[in-house]
């Protein structure tokens, strides 16, 4: 088992690492819409949605992997309303068509409107 550490997502917040990879797998944490150039949120739904699939999409590069290679994903919106919007981003970066999970919240950490977390696997 190996702990994840890039400078292409976001530091872990609490005692829990960006993610974790075992065999030929990726487990990400929850990814929030932090710019990790910045340590900043990024403002509104589109650019939150788009910030999460890019730390995603950042810690798989990282390790070897890329979106066409997840697998399963769990999506977390404060807000139901923005659902289509959400979707609309996502399609763009998990073209693999991953089995999801999404449900709505009623607070996230940092009080950011969306999270995004995944399981991908990785070729040798």
């Amino acid at each position: 088992m190996k702990i994840m550490n890039t400078k292409l997502a976001p530091t872990a917040i609490g005692p829990y690492s960006q993610g974790i990879m075992i065999a030929d797998f990726i487990v990400t944490s929850g990814q929030i819409p932090v710019d990790p150039l910045t340590n900043q949120i990024v403002e509104g739904i589109e650019n939150q949605a788009e910030q999460c699939c890019q730390n995603i999409e950042g810690l798989l590069k990282s390790y070897g992997s890329d979106m066409s290679q997840v697998i399963k994903t769990t999506c977390y919106l404060k807000n139901m309303n923005d659902f289509e919007i959400f979707n609309k981003i996502y399609e763009k970066y998990f073209i693999s068509q991953p089995a999801r999970s999404l449900v709505a919240v009623k607070e996230l950490p940092k009080n950011v409107l969306c999270e995004i977390e995944a399981i991908a696997y990785k070729e040798e």
